[in-house]
């Protein structure tokens, strides 16, 4: 991908509003929502004022342009500087599956396509699958005949759902399920292929997949010693 990337926000709950009215003000049609919980201790949240450590996180796809003007807004309108307002960071996608699910997620955003992306020395990727709530083990099945050993699941809600049939052709229900599953490189576009063909767009699961490059890892080397005996 060139110049594309996964922007993730996290928010206190009742600030959750503000700020997806302000990204679809900004051209970004399509967020997944989940709920969490801070780990801040109380000290830490009367310093800096707040009430709770309930959180929203947000996950959305933006590209380099878009970016520029969103960090902008998040400073002057939102005030994203301001401690205890929240933090947005941005990550470099190395690749989205499927042109339609491309232009669905970047609609409005003038983003057209260049070479996939790859960082040097990168050996592992962590692949994002958005799935119908139900549907994790469809994934999940697919993902491990092309080598996946296991991921994790998240629950999430979807915003900007209804546009989906202009460019997937199917209506997309918005209760969602986020399975993240880190492989090596060279397993990507098999395990991507394999989402999309037995749990894409055309399937009950109607996953959605991209992938983000991982710099390091800790954890993983049993289980891929574990795949080479087999």
């Amino acid at each position: 991908m060139s110049e594309v990337y996964l922007m993730a926000t996290v928010v206190n709950r009742k600030s959750g509003d503000d700020f997806l009215e302000f990204y679809q003000k900004n051209r970004i049609e399509v967020s997944f929502l989940a709920l969490a919980r801070g780990t801040a201790n109380s000290e830490v949240l009367d310093y800096l004022g707040l009430e709770s450590a309930e959180k929203v996180v947000m996950i959305s796809i933006v590209t380099g342009s878009v970016w520029k003007d969103v960090k902008k807004g998040l400073e002057r309108e939102l005030k994203i500087d301001v401690p205890g307002t929240g933090i947005v960071f941005t990550v470099p996608l190395s690749s989205i599956g499927g042109k339609r699910e491309l232009l669905f997620l970047t609609e409005n955003q003038n983003f057209e396509k260049g070479d996939e992306s790859v960082l040097k020395e990168t050996t592992h990727e962590v692949l994002i699958v958005i799935a119908n709530q139900g549907y994790n083990e469809m994934v999940m099945d697919a993902a491990r005949e092309s080598g996946a050993v296991g991921g994790t699941m998240l629950h999430a809600k979807g915003v900007g759902m209804k546009r989906a049939e202009k460019f997937l052709g199917v209506s997309l229900v918005s209760e969602k399920e986020v399975i993240l599953i880190v492989t090596k490189t060279e397993k990507k576009h098999g395990i991507m292929k394999a989402i999309m063909s037995q749990a894409g767009i055309n399937t009950k699961a109607q996953a959605i997949v991209f992938s983000l490059p991982v710099t390091s890892t800790a954890g993983l080397r049993l289980l891929e010693e574990d795949e080479i005996t087999v």
